[in-house]
């Protein structure tokens, strides 16, 4: 990418920073727009150079994952949850797992030759969802706060639970290209995800402890907590690729600990961290617009759209029906929760790391996420509006909370970085609770 695409790159992310409320307004979420300006700048301008600019992508896809996996992770509370374990439990434990066998099963039904690893890869990646891109869903109060509490943390939690499934569809993949067709052992697998969840918790809860220590002692420079925090997470990754574990899960275990352990000045020290991934995901989704939409317009068919279509529908919505069945809600609101699953910048940056993984493999793959992920891009950034305005207000008296259950928590939405909790501008006294 040469110093004039850079330019234009940067005015973008500054013209959004001025106009991304307004733009909002009118259903158009950041990534339609820069997924957008991606696709105008390589295949329109030729500003960028889809071969050169892969030199980047898997640099920036992993760390803006371990970023967001951090930060995801770091803001749901795990007593703040316990008024809604139930929903989460069939969603996460049931749905999730379902929709990645529906996702895995519909790709090797449709794609001749597709073997089962690329096949669990695409599966796998389109099972998380991303909160952000059904962003008026996410910020309209017609909308029952019991749902998008319900909705946020199905998208705060399931990324980092796909991403060793994910991780080791990528190793199975290699390993049959390279013509290892034994792929991953089980006990490999569960070695590295093992490690990864040691120094997770580890870094993860002695972060957060002496960062609530520093903090109440005055030790701390409120100039810098942001920044320590996210070099955390960097370390959690990295150490833990160093002991051969997933770097990945090591991230959002210690996201997960973090938040936990840090105390009430987390919020300001991981909104840091999220507004940093911010950028990186702006990034992201630029790229792939110059990136991979090229990859999806080539190797686009009927099966790649069709398959797409499912996976935004039936695959989705079709768990999510089966894991609810019994938690005593209306048709009306498991269909609306099945339907916003909007599939966004998990999926992309999976992608993205996978094609840098597998190089021309990874296409047919690559093409199927990139194609539904555009799809949700604009099927869910516009239609998140009219329906939260339609069928929200219909849905508070028909979703009761259970008797004797807290209120939901209130957590920031990824993407939406106005509805953080009030900071603190100044340090908690001595003695003060953190």
């Amino acid at each position: 990418m040469h110093a004039g695409a850079t330019a234009v790159v940067a005015l973008v992310v500054f013209a959004w920073g001025l106009f991304s409320a307004r733009i909002g307004r009118a259903s158009l979420t950041a990534p339609i727009i820069f997924v957008t300006v991606g696709v105008l700048l390589s295949t329109g301008l030729n500003a960028i150079e889809p071969s050169a600019a892969r030199e980047i992508v898997k640099l920036l896809a992993e760390i803006t994952l371990v970023w967001v996996l951090f930060a995801d992770a770091s803001r749901v509370g795990l007593r703040e949850l316990r008024s809604e374990t139930g929903l989460y439990a069939r969603l996460l434990a049931v749905g999730l797992p379902l929709t990645i066998a529906a996702g895995t099963l519909l790709a090797m039904l449709l794609f001749d030759g597709m073997g089962v690893w690329p096949a669990l890869l695409v599966g796998a990646a389109l099972a998380p969802t991303d909160a952000a891109l059904g962003a008026a869903v996410m910020t309209d109060p017609a909308v029952p706060e019991r749902v998008r509490g319900v909705l946020n943390v199905e998208s705060g939690l399931n990324d980092g639970i796909a991403t060793p499934v994910i991780t080791i569809a990528i190793a199975g993949a290699a390993a049959a290209v390279a013509g290892n067709h034994d792929g991953p052992t089980p006990g490999g697998a569960l070695a590295e995800l093992t490690i990864g969840l040691a120094v997770g918790a580890i870094l993860g809860l002695l972060g957060g402890w002496t960062m609530r220590r520093a903090r109440l002692r005055g030790w701390a420079s409120e100039d810098f907590t942001g920044p320590s925090v996210l070099a955390l997470a960097l370390a959690a990754y990295a150490g833990t690729l160093w002991l051969d574990g997933n770097g990945f899960v090591a991230a959002f275990v210690a996201g997960l600990a973090f938040g936990n352990s840090a105390g009430t000045g987390r919020v300001r020290e991981v909104f840091y961290v999220e507004q940093t991934a911010g950028l990186l995901s702006l990034l992201t989704w630029l790229l792939f617009g110059a990136v991979a939409v090229p990859i999806v317009i080539e190797q686009a068919d009927w099966r790649v759209f069709g398959y797409a279509v499912l996976s935004l529908t039936v695959v989705r919505m079709v768990p999510v029906a089966l894991a609810l069945i019994g938690a005593k809600l209306p048709r009306r609101t498991v269909a609306f929760i099945g339907w916003f699953g909007p599939r966004g910048l998990a999926s992309i940056i999976f992608a993205m790391i996978a094609l840098e993984e597998l190089d021309i493999a990874a296409h047919r793959a690559v093409a199927v996420i990139g194609l539904t992920v555009l799809l949700s891009v604009f099927a869910h950034g516009l239609t998140a509006k009219p329906l939260a305005n339609r069928y929200g207000p219909t849905l508070a008296d028909t979703s009761p909370m259970p008797a004797g259950t807290e209120k939901p928590a209130q957590m920031p939405v990824r993407g939406l970085l106005h509805r953080h909790p009030a900071v603190e501008t100044t340090p908690p006294k001595a003695g003060e609770a953190g």
